[in-house]
């Protein structure tokens, strides 16, 4: 407090409230460095797992569709679990258990690789590691959004979760073609061997940051708390079908139409939601959270409609970059809403439940939307989430009302 005093009277007050708003920064990026470094390991086998199961140790397709599913069956169990953790403890022990559990699948994935002989032994070593790093995601990605809140403020709340989910994104991003040329370069065994290195580099960053202590009085129970952010959590889920649409079903859509440039879609929907999500703090500052969720998803729906109806693939592009718009300040505004409604010892699993409903409207769209697929054409998924993400526009208003009462 004296520092911030001595700065005040020596300096301007613009240049004290850039320098701290510098060093919350800084503070940030910090600790949503170990988000990326958990999503990097959790990109690298993307874009070769399917194959290696499918071809190299020769279980089909079905078996390489599960390999890739595995992980989210127990980050979804895990989520609330290390919010309750986080509340108790503090998050820095989830942290660390989490980086213990990426170093483990790590393990496993090599050990896998030294029992392709026995194919069925190799298949389920590679389970068990999918298995230790959902645990790995889960506790990482929602102990460190619950760490930097612990340091800087609930007022920051917003500006967290949206950096957070750019560590996500675009850990993911740049491993996916990574890993596929580490496969290339060192076969299947090198993935595994960077996983333990970037469990390593975590646990040690986690290390040098300042603790935050868990909140010792009794909060409400789960069950309240649970009640308090399903409706925040279920808008989430339904606008979350029209990132899953996008991401499942936009390159079987450019071939349907014998178009190039799905990449680009793609490339497009990230960009644009990354540049949305760092200019997203100011914005909910200045309009609020749920009208800009509102704004937000007739974005994203005209985006959807877009790519359901583009004659060219360019005006499929720019559906896919609004729809990535769109979509992008849906979760950190809703939870920045649905943590106002929870007392503080109560937060870590508040937002373990809350992420729940991602996790699950992620597993389930690509299946559902794939009925309408296989039925109806390639366009069919994008008019399936025009009708989900109306839906989570008309419980937004919903949302309203509750919140006057």
């Amino acid at each position: 407090m004296d520092t911030v005093a001595g700065a005040r009277r020596r300096y301007p007050v613009n240049t004290v409230s850039q320098t701290i708003r510098s060093t919350s920064t800084l503070s940030l990026v910090s600790i949503v460095a170990l988000t990326f470094f958990g999503y990097i390991a959790i990109g690298l086998p993307l874009a070769v797992l399917p194959t290696y199961v499918d071809s190299s140790l020769g279980f089909g397709v079905v078996w390489a569709g599960i390999a890739v599913s595995t992980q989210y069956v127990t980050t979804i169990v895990s989520r609330a679990h290390v919010g309750r953790l986080c509340d108790q403890y503090g998050p820095r022990r989830s942290v660390f258990l989490g980086f213990l559990a990426y170093g483990l699948s790590g393990a496993l994935t090599i050990a896998s690789t030294f029992t392709v002989n026995v194919p069925a032994a190799s298949l389920a070593l590679l389970l068990a590691g999918r298995l230790a790093l959902g645990i790995g995601e889960s506790w990482v990605s929602t102990a460190a959004i619950t760490w930097a809140i612990g340091l800087m403020g609930s007022r920051e709340t917003v500006r967290i979760i949206s950096w957070n989910g750019i560590a996500t994104y675009g850990g993911i991003a740049l491993a996916a073609p990574f890993g596929a040329w580490l496969q290339g370069q060192y076969g299947f065994f090198a993935i595994g061997v960077v996983t333990i290195i970037l469990a390593v580099a975590g646990f040690m960053l986690a290390q040098t940051r300042p603790p935050v202590p868990g909140v010792k009085e009794k909060g409400i129970g789960t069950g309240q708390v649970l009640s308090r952010v399903a409706p925040f959590g279920i808008a989430l889920a339904l606008a979350s079908s029209g990132f899953g649409v996008v991401m499942a079903f936009v390159a079987l859509f450019f071939h349907s139409r014998g178009w190039d440039g799905a990449s680009f879609a793609l490339s497009a929907f990230g960009l644009a939601f990354m540049g949305v999500r760092l200019g997203l703090a100011q914005a909910v500052a200045r309009f609020g959270g749920l009208p800009l969720v509102r704004i937000s998803l007739v974005v994203e729906i005209i985006g959807l409609a877009a790519l359901a109806f583009a004659p060219s693939p360019t005006v499929a592009i720019i559906g896919a970059a609004l729809a990535g718009a769109g979509f992008a300040p849906v979760f950190p505004a809703l939870g920045n809403e649905a943590m106002e409604r929870i007392p503080p010892q109560n937060r870590g699993v508040a937002l373990g439940l809350y992420s729940i409903f991602l996790d699950v409207s992620l597993g389930s769209t690509g299946p559902i939307a794939g009925l309408f697929a296989d039925h109806l054409g390639y366009a069919a998924p994008f008019s399936f989430g025009v009708g989900a993400v109306l839906l989570s526009l008309i419980l937004s208003f919903c949302l309203r009302r509750n919140r006057s009462r």
